[in-house]
């Protein structure tokens, strides 16, 4: 492995402890548009761990399920928002 494929690896790992952080905000947070952020994020960075091990092994079927994930993840957030807002709210 290069210098290049560690850096990937070691951004990835990184990535898997802001996500660990980011768990107790969608466990504890105070509001349920936190809760909701915080799921969104977790996704996102999920998306970011799946491209960086794709770059990092050179596997590039990570990025086939970056992608699918990166595209549920958009339709999950939608629909948890869509939910949780009031009747008469903004959507």
């Amino acid at each position: 492995m290069s210098l290049v494929n560690d850096v990937f690896l070691g951004a990835a790992a990184i990535f898997v402890i802001l996500a660990i952080a980011m768990l107790y905000r969608a466990i504890k947070g105070p509001t349920m548009q936190d809760r909701v952020l915080a799921v969104n994020v977790l996704g996102t960075n999920t998306v970011v761990i799946l491209a960086l091990l794709a770059a990092g092994l050179d596997e590039p079927w990570f990025l086939d399920i970056a992608l699918v994930y990166a595209l549920l993840n958009f339709l999950m957030t939608i629909a948890i928002s869509k939910f949780t807002v009031e009747r008469g709210g903004i959507i």
